[in-house]
């Protein structure tokens, strides 16, 4: 029976040289579980029941519908750099609407086109997205994938007589104690960008060139404009300002 044990032991290493890494350790040192995690498991399901946030503007929706059509009515579908930008300082006395959702992607902002844009009947769509796609905050995607959710925004919009403005993706920079080049590689935004020019034109829509506004020398959002590297602060929204006022107006008179 020994004999037999240590054969088989010694086939056990021929099979599976030492060289291989090890599962077992000596020492249990795992990632620090917070407290609570039972809530937290609720919030996260809770989360879950509504992943494209249809419920954020959901009240407002149904106020704007009741309240029927604007002439000249705006609605900026977007990201958090929407969702942050005060319009109505911005744009005084325009029927501008933001329904903008920090964090999201294309894929997101596919799903709320009817309920957030289609049903608000405006004259025009502005959208400015991709950031997050490219960061993979719903995970890894081609850059097929994420133009396809931009060519369907835009025929949804273009079949209901909206007429569309494709933003292009900002500069990102290391400017701040945040590093952006990581998680928002320069080469995939201008990739992005370049998609969305060339689309833009081919289809009659107008391309509001935020990056050209708002990039350095070195390829990066201007020192001064962002708090983080990402997103615009006042100075960086006040660049902006002027390319999408123009586009709009361009969109409105075609």
């Amino acid at each position: 029976m020994k004999q037999h044990i240590l054969s088989a032991a010694a086939l056990a290493a021929l099979v599976f040289p030492l060289s291989l890494s090890a599962q077992l350790t000596d020492n249990f040192n795992p990632p620090k579980a917070g407290c609570c995690l039972a809530r937290t498991a609720q919030s996260l399901a809770d989360q879950l029941q509504d992943w494209n946030q249809l419920g954020r503007y959901y009240d407002d929706n149904r106020r704007l519908v009741a309240a029927g059509p604007v002439p000249n009515r705006v609605v900026f579908m977007g990201d958090s750099i929407t969702d942050g930008w005060k319009l109505a300082e911005a744009f005084p006395g325009k029927p501008y609407v933001n329904r903008g959702i920090s964090g999201q992607t294309t894929a997101q902002m596919l799903v709320r086109m009817y309920p957030d844009v289609i049903d608000l009947k405006p004259s025009v769509m502005v959208v400015l997205a991709g950031t997050n796609d490219i960061a993979r905050n719903n995970g890894m995607q081609t850059l097929k994938q994420i133009t396809d959710n931009f060519q369907a925004m835009s025929e949804l919009a273009q079949l209901h007589g909206i007429r569309v403005v494709l933003c292009s993706v900002l500069p990102i920079s290391d400017y701040t104690s945040r590093t952006q080049t990581v998680g928002r590689p320069p080469a995939d935004i201008l990739k992005l960008n370049a998609w969305l020019k060339q689309y833009a034109e081919s289809k009659g829509h107008i391309y509001a060139d935020y990056y050209a506004a708002t990039v350095d020398d070195k390829g990066f959002l201007k020192n001064g404009t962002s708090n983080d590297g990402l997103h615009p602060n006042p100075d960086g929204y006040r660049l902006m300002i002027p390319v999408v006022d123009a586009a709009i107006q361009k969109a409105l008179l075609k």
